[in-house]
């Protein structure tokens, strides 16, 4: 699998995005095995320095534990953390920028309305 990395983030914090998204959408879940460093440093063609990197970022924040000798697993409160800290993300990355959109738009809070319940729609049927 061939990833196309951007240069506004380090790799190793691209990386521990995808795994973060991964954990957020079920495919790895809590207490299950994190994929091995070389077996990802694989998958993301990259060198494995960087997914210790990876690790020790998403072991810091408490998403992955270490078993040593075993492996890294996903801790039991990794979504919480993960939605935690995507939350404040948003808040201070995206809000901002999506809300002068909005009012440059000058779109109405109903239409605003209308469109969270679509999402949320379509949230609860996937």
């Amino acid at each position: 699998m061939s990833t196309d990395f951007k240069a506004s983030k380090g790799i190793f914090e691209q990386i521990a995005d995808t795994l973060a998204h991964r954990i957020l959408e079920g495919s790895l879940k809590a207490g299950d095995r994190v994929p091995s460093v070389r077996d990802l440093a694989e998958e993301f063609e990259v060198n494995r320095n960087t997914l210790l990197r990876t690790f020790a970022l998403l072991n810091d924040a408490g998403i992955i534990e270490n078993q040593r000798g075993v492996g890294f697993f996903v801790s039991d409160d990794a979504v919480e953390r993960i939605r935690t800290r995507e939350k404040a993300a948003f808040f201070e990355d995206m809000l901002p920028a999506f809300m002068e959109k909005v009012s440059l738009l000058r779109l109405t809070a109903d239409e605003l309305h209308s469109l969270i319940q679509l999402i949320e729609k379509n949230t609860t049927q996937a």
